[in-house]
């Protein structure tokens, strides 16, 4: 590391530490305010009753029968009302009575013997809890669906401040956030919002000249001139597709040990075309369901289906034939569950779900639909199959006549997995414990009632059928879901924080008549996707700025109510676009076959079995090194490590949440990435070949990267570091040729190497300042 590194790194000591130390606060105080607060005047059992339930009670008295203790069940008013089995004279719960309710004398208990949860199962009530249970047992212990699983409404709109309301999302967040205390922010600056709108829409800096006209546009509508030129960018899609290439688990390779060579990225280039052409999600989710199934079904349609075949497959001999074709449609099973429905199927996978009501025949008939695929466990050698049967295949002339939106660079044919339903029906058993060879009871298709019921007398007993179930309009959870996510990826947070468990364990939502006004409303306006992320761009909510008050980390250190915007760290991929794309590098070609850019050597051959076109690491050049993170080659084995380090997703599975963490690490890629640097050096060559004062060069740099202009004591800051480090190169010029020497990025001729160097240096500096790679 270079002097001027060391120099760099010690801002980043401080900020890890003061993470540290608000997360510290911030888990303090959520943990605090979870156990107290006012007892409602009305209790609810959806949102004070059955999280307490479910969480300290359900294991041994919830659905599943196998775990069941004395044979009672508390998360049904019959099981809980019911007289219990060894003291037929008293019951569990009695309506109004606390006296005669046998749950409320045994949490309430002095005697260990008698007390729940028993004290050997480290479970506790508060007091705050105890109190919520007895009053809703005065109240009548009214049980209720859970919240999840009733039909969304749309609720009266709340009033709310008039002069501050830009549309109906505000009037929910506005009426909550009175509610806790709390008032909104003022907007966002110009600057700040226009930066943050951009990689939120795009993934990409708003370039200067967007910047300018952005500052010098008046008019009141200036705001949406800018958004509805961003939802027309042909990079919306892009943005929009990284998260749903995590949700499809994504990758350029088979997985497992052998971990070959797939050839997936048609479909991945149709997932952006998709959200750029503003597919509905109602033909977004269909066609990605069962697009083989629909009638006179094209090979767009057929295409769309490989969502289902982006799970793992192996390559390796000697394994079980059935026993790996039951963890492909186990995977299909799982990933279906979370990514449409944000419910925990595969807990059913081996006994009946403990918390949610999903039986484990509730789970095989869900397994049914995706088990008729003709596939087997093994097909073929490590280089026998990019594409294992059923699939299709992509000639010059498709592209050419229907599927125009994919980027093939050669004649040669691809081959990319799909669904393709046998004829002949294959049986469906319960699988005793989950294990492959272990059949039990035959089931046929179908859903946990407790959710929609399936009527096989109106849907297709198939996939085409589950993609209409999921699209009936008294289904409780498909709108709620994608709203949701969509909401997270704009806010930092779900109005459901756990974005894919809607089911008892999950998190209650925040807004919960804000969730079901927007379900129904994106329902109700055709599953209008840009209307949605326009909808919640264009609210006031969104505009706030981020500044963060002491009201607001005492009352609501999450930023759960949403008094002010939150500051996020883009998202892996996005980190690299940014540094390509400020330092005029980017290559901004849309789809294609993934890349291999700069990497350290080594690591795929340490990984590998030695067997495949995988098994070295091959680097691509020119063009290809520039490409958007997006397109970076995912071995599932060994995933990009930058990317990694930056919290991408290995997309071994589904994954709709990443984490978020701050480490040491993301510095250091950010000092020391071979991308970072010839980035660095390429638009430090192209300023100092401008004939514009040093300030202006300064000043240029610092509004690409960071999308606003320095203050004067930046400026100031960034000037002494520029004439500092001249000073340095100057007295160690072959440090200078060996900065100016990185990155294959063709090199122009300047006059002054040292200053160039120099210049370089400062725009690294600008790249490690936390607000390069975090919208506020």
């Amino acid at each position: 590391m270079t002097r001027s590194k060391v120099v760099e790194a010690k801002p980043y000591l401080f900020l890890l530490l003061t993470s540290i130390s608000l997360a510290t606060i911030s888990w303090n105080c959520t943990s605090s305010s979870a156990k107290t607060g006012a007892i409602p005047d009305e209790v609810d059992y959806n949102f004070h009753i059955r999280p307490i339930l479910s969480d300290r009670c359900f294991k041994c008295h919830g659905p599943d029968v196998s775990k069941q203790e004395a044979n009672l069940r508390l998360d049904t008013p019959e099981g809980a009302y019911a007289a219990l089995k060894e003291h037929p004279n008293n019951h569990a719960i009695v309506p109004g009575d606390l006296d005669a309710s046998e749950v409320y004398r045994r949490i309430i208990s002095k005697d260990s013997t008698l007390r729940m949860p028993p004290p050997e199962s480290n479970l506790k009530l508060t007091q705050h809890e105890i109190e919520l249970i007895g009053k809703w047992i005065k109240q009548g212990a009214k049980y209720k669906p859970h919240w999840a699983f009733i039909a969304p409404k749309k609720a009266k709109l709340p009033e709310a401040d008039n002069d501050w309301v830009k549309n109906e999302i505000d009037n929910f967040v506005y009426s909550k956030m009175d509610e806790k205390g709390l008032k909104p922010n003022d907007e966002a600056d110009k600057e700040h919002l226009l930066k943050r709108v951009s990689f939120d829409l795009i993934g990409l800096p708003p370039s200067i000249e967007m910047q300018e006209r952005f500052l010098k546009d008046n008019s009141p509508n200036a705001y949406e001139k800018i958004v509805d030129e961003l939802l027309k960018n042909k990079h919306f899609g892009e943005k929009m597709a990284i998260s749903w290439l995590d949700v499809a688990r994504y990758a350029d390779s088979h997985g497992y040990q052998d971990d070959g060579l797939r050839t997936m990225w048609p479909w991945r280039d149709w997932v952006i075309h998709a959200f750029n052409a503003n597919y509905p999600y109602s033909k977004f989710l269909t066609w990605q369901l069962a697009g083989d199934l629909l009638p006179n079904s094209s090979k767009e349609m057929l295409l769309a289906t490989g969502f289902n075949r982006n799970h793992k497959i192996t390559q390796e001999g000697g394994v079980i034939d059935e026993e790996y074709r039951i963890e492909y449609v186990t995977d299909r099973t799982n990933t279906f569950g979370k990514s449409f429905l944000a419910l925990t199927f595969e807990c059913a996978h081996c006994h009946d779900h403990k918390y949610d009501p999903i039986s484990q025949k509730d789970y095989y008939r869900t397994f049914a639909f995706f088990n008729q695929v003709p596939e087997k466990g093994l097909f073929g050698t490590i280089d026998a199959s990019f594409a294992d049967p059923p699939n299709m295949k992509i000639t010059t002339e498709d592209v050419k006549s229907i599927l125009k939106f994919i980027n093939k660079k050669d004649t040669a044919k691809v081959m990319v997995m799909v669904m393709k339903d046998s004829s002949k029906v294959r049986p469906t058993y319960v699988l005793n414990r989950g294990n492959y060879d272990s059949h039990g009871e035959v089931v046929g298709v179908g859903i946990p009632k407790s959710i929609l019921p399936f009527d096989t007398t109106k849907l297709e007993k198939n996939r085409l059928g589950l993609a209409k179930w999921m699209l009936d309009e008294k289904n409780p959870l498909t709108a709620r879901v994608y709203v949701n996510r969509i909401w997270a990826s704009f806010f930092g947070r779900g109005i459901v924080k756990t974005l894919g468990d809607f089911g008892m364990q999950g998190d209650l939502p925040s807004h919960p008549e804000l969730l079901d006004w927007l379900a129904v409303d994106f329902r109700e306006n055709g599953w209008n996707v840009k209307r949605l992320v326009k909808q919640i761009v264009m609210s006031a909510t969104y505009r706030q700025s981020s500044n963060i008050t002491d009201k607001h980390l005492k009352i609501d250190p999450e930023n759960i109510f949403l008094a002010r915007a939150t500051r996020l760290r883009f998202p892996a991929e996005n980190v690299r676009d940014h540094v390509l794309a400020s330092t005029g590098v980017l290559n901004d070609e849309i789809g294609g076959p993934s890349v291999k850019p700069y990497q350290p050597k080594g690591l795929w051959e340490v990984a590998t079995s030695g067997r495949g076109t995988l098994a070295r690491y091959v680097q691509d050049h020119d063009s290809e090194l520039y490409r958007r993170g997006m397109y970076v080659f995912i071995k599932r084995t060994v995933p990009p490590p930058s990317m990694l380090i930056f919290d991408a997703s290995n997309r071994d599975q589904c994954e709709v949440q990443r984490s978020r963490t701050n480490t040491p690490l993301q510095a250091l890629v950010m000092m020391n990435d071979p991308q970072t640097m010839e980035g660095s050096r390429v638009l430090a060559e192209n300023l100092m070949l401008e004939n514009i004062p040093l300030e202006s060069k300064l000043e240029k740099a610092f509004r690409k990267i960071i999308c606003r202009k320095p203050k004067a004591k930046e400026l100031d800051i960034l000037t002494q570091y520029f004439e500092s480090e001249k000073e340095f190169f100057a007295k160690n010029t072959k440090k200078t040729d060996k900065m100016l020497s990185i990155g294959e990025y063709k090199r122009k001729e300047v006059k002054d190497k040292n200053a160039t160097a120099a210049l370089m240096q400062t725009i690294q500096m600008i790249f490690n300042m936390e607000e390069a790679i975090v919208r506020s």
